[in-house]
């Protein structure tokens, strides 16, 4: 950062704040203190049938690899409302039924991984603009080899162990590398 995003100056400092334990970005001419928090995705596992919709994507990072439809949450929308857009975005697919499934938080990158089990609501999608492929997939199926990210492996790994049950429980953790 350099400068202000509220004053516009260019005294940005790294420092603690008084009251706080970590260091921050602090504007020395306001005293505005510029967090950086972790960035949400979120997106849907979306299901038709016995079959998962992925994307095979067409921008960086990870070009031509397959991924569930996931992005960056935007303000003013909910977690659930930014997972259906994505979906919309990269597989011009709709969906709904929505389930809170998996939330994976990577310290490393600052990131949490939110994804939802969702029902696509029809057989009507397409590539959108981040994607050169949408395909359905069985488990036998799924390239495995060729998943953008871990995130995406562990969240199908969990659904296929999950659905010889019959129970989707939320799951929770962390990816640490």
């Amino acid at each position: 950062m350099n400068y202000c995003s509220h004053c516009g100056s260019a005294q940005i400092v790294l420092k603690i704040p008084e009251g706080d334990q970590l260091a921050r970005l602090v504007c020395e001419n306001c005293h505005t203190i510029h967090y950086q928090n972790p960035k949400i995705i979120a997106g849907c596992l979306p299901v038709w049938k016995d079959k998962i919709l992925l994307c095979k994507r067409a921008i960086e990072p990870r070009y031509g690899l397959w991924t569930l439809p996931a992005g960056f949450m935007e303000n003013n929308e909910t977690v659930e409302q930014a997972a259906t857009r994505e979906t919309w975005e990269e597989a011009l697919a709709k969906v709904d039924k929505l389930h809170l499934y998996v939330m994976l938080s990577l310290p490393h990158i600052s990131q949490v991984y939110i994804m939802f089990r969702a029902r696509l609501r029809n057989l009507d999608y397409a590539p959108g603009s981040e994607s050169l492929d949408v395909q359905l997939f069985s488990e036998d199926e799924i390239p495995w080899k060729e998943l953008a990210f871990h995130v995406i492996h562990q969240t199908l790994t969990h659904y296929f162990q999950d659905r010889v049950a019959d129970q989707f429980p939320v799951r929770v953790g962390d990816i640490i590398v």
